[in-house]
């Protein structure tokens, strides 16, 4: 039922489809739930609404945007979905580390849509990403449909997966890894996120370091009434320094300075300060 409501609107061309998604992100943000209050929160903490009046509202239509679009970025023909991409600023200098031969780390945050990063990477190139399949098979099915196609290969959270990793890395490919999701026990440490701490992974860290990958923030920028996206494909702005926490703190560093520019496309309902099962708490002191 659910695959084929999503095909019908997958059929809706984009500017119906982020229509509907901010009827759907107000209906989310008056609902009962976490949603709501996690959102304002992170939001608050952030310090952008003082400067950004209109943030929140701005926010809470995005976040709709972003789950309509998910029918067309799955659904779709491949080559339509790369056509949605109407500009790539950086590319060429991405391009040019992988025709080089030299590893590429493609860190993705959860800013705009960040799910059409991997088709326009595809059709040129191996790309390698890790996958963690939700409980729902109905939803496995389909998350794996709609990502893994052309030469996009998933891999699972554990050993093999890093070794997948480490295996394209080597071979001159690249990989994607999301930075500003909460480690798992073990891969993380505690580093400052907007003023806060955040358990942040560290195997992104890891596999640039050991391999000499390069790696590049790219973001997918939603662009107004429909017109499609921009992805960003941006060298960081320093080398990561030697020391993990330091490591990941500069990675933290590079997400806020991406959520700076696209602030209504960040993703603020997801509870990225939480303390994960078996961590020690943060630092009592605050972040600086």
């Amino acid at each position: 039922m659910i695959f084929a409501l999503l095909r019908l609107l997958s059929l809706l061309p984009l500017p119906v489809l982020h229509g509907l998604g901010i009827v759907l992100g107000w209906l989310i943000w008056l609902s009962p739930g976490r949603h709501r209050p996690r959102l304002k929160n992170n939001l608050l903490q952030s310090g952008l609404l003082a400067s950004h009046p209109k943030l929140l509202r701005q926010v809470i239509g995005e976040t709709g945007k972003g789950i309509m679009e998910l029918a067309a970025v799955w659904l779709r023909p491949q080559e339509k979905v790369v056509r949605l991409v109407k500009e790539t600023p950086g590319w060429e200098q991405f391009e040019a580390v992988l025709q080089a031969g030299r590893g590429v780390v493609v860190v993705a945050p959860h800013i705009g849509c960040w799910e059409i990063i991997n088709h326009y990477i595809t059709v040129r190139h191996p790309f390698t990403v890790m996958y963690k399949p939700p409980k729902q098979e109905a939803v496995d099915r389909l998350m794996r449909r709609g990502r893994e196609r052309g030469r996009t290969k998933l891999v699972p959270t554990d050993l093999s997966g890093v070794k997948a990793l480490l295996g394209a890395l080597k071979r001159g490919e690249a990989i994607g890894v999301l930075p500003d999701q909460v480690a798992t026990l073990g891969d993380g440490v505690w580093a400052p996120f907007f003023g806060r701490w955040a358990y942040t992974p560290t195997m992104t860290v890891r596999l640039i370091q050991s391999t000499g990958a390069v790696p590049f923030m790219v973001y997918a920028e939603r662009l107004s009434w429909g017109r499609g996206y921009r992805i960003h494909f941006d060298p960081l702005q320093a080398p990561l320094p030697k020391g993990r926490s330091e490591a990941a703190a500069a990675l933290n560093r590079e997400v806020e300075r991406v959520a700076r520019k696209l602030p209504a496309q960040y993703m603020w309902s997801y509870n990225r300060h939480k303390q994960p099962g078996g961590v020690e708490p943060p630092p009592e002191d605050a972040p600086r």
